[in-house]
């Protein structure tokens, strides 16, 4: 009797499928471990990080392949940096540059001393020192900004703020990682071979040159081609009508300018991938764009957690329990604190910096390439790299939990600390209006809270009219420049009373909250109404939820949601252009 054959047409079952079996059991074991999590009021991300640890190679059972899951955690990295530049403008960014860029190099500074201290004590050398200490000093962006998503503060200053922050840390250690191995003889190498084979075939300030050459070559061509090119690219695809070319067209985007990025100008993954969504942010269909590409950007993120949890060495935590310990005080409490005293002295407010310091307690992929480079190198003992990799692991993990600790803690300071008190409100020349403002300007007048985007255009359509108005807005730079223009302005948060009384809200006619902050408009609206129980507020809003919640305090007619507000106006062109549709009405 003949054996059976299989049919013709199926095909047969392979025996080694790596990408196959590292996103099944990354994903499902990420989704099993991350529902636990939540059920347990614990961050899914906290799920995810087991689950990596346990199909790692340092734990029994199934291991995934660990380069698939690093490099398909890229591709996350990519999506979600590239999300983040569909939301930030370039104007955006350099608005906070003066706070972002010397904050950032000086918190890198203090922390890199942190972490060489520590290091010297422990008795390494000078090289491992400054290795560790620079892999302590930089924040993951991945967890920055699903934590900032899910504060819902990723648009306000403070996040605009952070995300600059880390932008710069990024550039920093762009140019650190092409320093390194020049400059690993000079920081005693141990491998005789990097001497050789790594040593500076070119001079240090030759190395500086060709890198800021590099990275300021791929900036121009970004804001001189890309921001022509790509918007029009986007444009021809999108007037196809065909849903998947157009996000084939964004995923393509995302991941070529980085890879791009990468391979001709040195420039990070994550760098490109953001300065190719800043491109496409001054299109049309920026919005549509970020829809369409947030289930890939969140799949893959999750596929970063996992990654690394992968890389982690459980061990470690009875091996070398104190030295764990030490690292994670650097990473949490060491550079959160000089982070916190940096944006206090640039005199913006406590919960600013409480949020700045949560965002940067805690390290990642930055973190990892400089060690894996460091170890490669022979600068940095495999014990220092599994520290770091601890403090990643931990410190990501209790990084929702430092979020929530915010308000508390500010609640908590600002109670026992009349100096805090007096710092937040008293000696800030710019949080009192100027003696100059004569009393006809602060009578009657219109209180916009918030002057961004939608913000500044209701400002300049009101001063077109000759309608007095006031601005109260945390971006000490706008705060300023208004003032240099003559508009009133205060700067702070104006969900503190004194803001609201400093911007004369009891003589106000109208109060306009141009921030998307529900919980933070309810809180003004509180206050203003306790000021002036008879003050009309009109208010801005993104959601359904926040939108229902707000009508039942200001009214229907005040509330406005972007997209509502748009189809509203879309229809009554419709029926306007309409030859025998009845005439729209003024509702």
């Amino acid at each position: 009797m003949e054996p059976d054959l299989p049919h013709p047409l199926t095909p047969p079952m392979p025996h080694s499928v790596p990408l196959i079996a590292t996103i099944a059991g990354a994903f499902g074991l990420a989704l099993a471990l991350g529902f636990v999590a939540v059920r347990l009021n614990l961050p899914a991300l906290v799920g995810y990080l087991i689950a990596g640890v346990i199909v790692g190679p340092f734990t029994p059972g199934f291991n995934a392949d660990m380069a698939l899951t690093q490099q398909l955690a890229e591709i996350g990295v990519m999506l979600l940096m590239f999300g983040v530049g569909l939301h930030l403008s370039l104007d955006d960014l350099l608005r906070v540059r003066k706070i972002a860029l010397p904050g950032a190099v000086l918190q890198i500074g203090v922390a890199s001393a942190m972490g060489l201290g520590l290091a010297r004590w422990w008795g390494w050398d000078l090289g491992a020192g400054i290795v560790f200490g620079l892999s302590l000093s930089v924040a993951s962006t991945v967890v920055l900004l699903r934590a900032l998503e899910a504060d819902g503060t990723l648009e306000s200053l403070t996040g605009k703020i952070a995300v600059g922050w880390l932008v710069v840390e990024d550039l920093v250690m762009v140019l650190i990682l092409v320093l390194l191995p020049p400059l690993a003889t000079v920081l005693g190498t141990s491998d005789p071979a990097v001497g050789v084979a790594g040593g500076p075939e070119r001079g240090l300030g030759t190395e500086l040159l060709l890198t800021f050459g590099s990275v300021a070559l791929f900036v121009v061509l970004m804001l001189v081609v890309g921001r022509r090119v790509f918007p029009w690219l986007l444009m021809q695809v999108a007037r196809t009508g065909s849903r998947e070319l157009f996000t084939l067209c964004v995923i393509a985007a995302a991941v070529t300018i980085a890879y791009g990025a990468g391979v001709l100008f040195g420039v990070s993954f994550a760098l490109g991938a953001f300065f190719a969504g800043m491109m496409l942010q001054s299109s049309e269909f920026s919005h549509r764009a970020a829809n369409e590409s947030l289930p890939l950007r969140d799949a893959f993120s999750v596929l970063f957690f996992v990654s690394v949890g992968m890389l982690f060495d459980p061990s470690i935590l009875w091996r070398e329990p104190w030295h764990v310990l030490a690292t994670l005080g650097v990473i949490i409490f060491g550079k959160s604190l000089a982070a916190f005293g940096l944006v206090l002295v640039f005199r913006y407010p406590i919960n600013t910096a409480l949020t700045v310091s949560a965002s940067l307690a805690q390290i990642g992929e930055f973190s990892f390439i400089l060690a894996g480079m460091g170890v490669a190198l022979g600068l940095l003992p495999l014990e220092g790299q599994s520290l770091i990799l601890a403090g990643a692991v931990v410190s990501i993990a209790l990084n929702p939990a430092l979020f929530g600790l915010i308000d508390p803690v500010q609640k908590w300071i600002l109670q026992r600390s009349a100096l805090a008190r007096f710092m937040e409100r008293n000696i800030d020349r710019l949080a009192e209006l100027p003696r100059s403002i004569t009393p006809a300007q602060l009578t009657g007048h219109v209180l916009i809270v918030g002057y961004g985007r939608v913000g500044r255009r209701i400002g300049d359509t009101l001063r077109n009219e000759g309608l007095p108005i006031v601005v109260a807005e945390q971006n000490r730079e706008v705060v300023s420049r208004l003032r240099g223009e003559g508009i009133p302005a205060v700067s702070g948060n104006a969900t503190e009373p004194a803001v609201l009384i400093q911007a004369h809200i009891a003589r106000a006619c109208l109060l306009v909250i141009a921030t998307p902050d529900a919980v933070a408009a309810r809180a003004m609206i509180e206050i203003a109404r306790k000021l002036q129980p008879s003050l009309p507020v009109i208010v801005r809003t993104h959601s359904d939820d926040e939108a229902a919640l707000l009508r039942r305090v200001v009214g229907d007619a005040n509330v406005f949601m972007g997209e509502e507000e748009l189809a509203t106006g879309m229809a009554r062109q419709v029926l306007a252009q309409l030859p025998s549709a009845p005439a729209p009405s003024a509702s």
